[in-house]
């Protein structure tokens, strides 16, 4: 009889772990769609708050001095990436700490009001 016993002991052990398997299943699934649903919303306020700040952005008074337009800043970024952009030399690399009169013109001298 002690080996029936041990069997229904066994039995018994057995039940109580794949009970405590299915509780700890059951909560990592909840843990799982919380982590979903936080994921979830903290990209649509990412969006949201980019969209906003876009707006706010608009919504500021332009200072044509200080701010270039869309091509002239990537004129810019060309530039500090070490490229002239410049119509005489375009496309050809700066030497190191090389700056080119004609591409900064190109870049910022009609935002100032100059003209060439």
């Amino acid at each position: 009889m002690s080996e029936e016993y041990s069997s229904d002991n066994l039995y018994e052990q057995f039940a109580q772990v794949m009970n405590q398997t299915q509780d700890l299943v059951k909560k990592m699934e909840q843990l799982q769609a919380k982590i979903i649903a936080i994921s979830e919303e903290n990209v649509e306020l990412s969006i949201e708050n980019k969209h906003l700040r876009q707006m706010i952005k608009e919504k500021q008074p332009h200072h044509s001095e200080n701010q270039l337009s869309g091509s002239r800043q990537n004129l810019k970024e060309l530039y500090q990436q070490g490229f002239h952009v410049c119509s005489e030399y375009y496309g050809k690399r700066l030497e190191p700490n090389e700056s080119c009169t004609f591409c900064l013109d190109a870049i910022f001298g009609h935002e100032q009001g100059m003209t060439k």
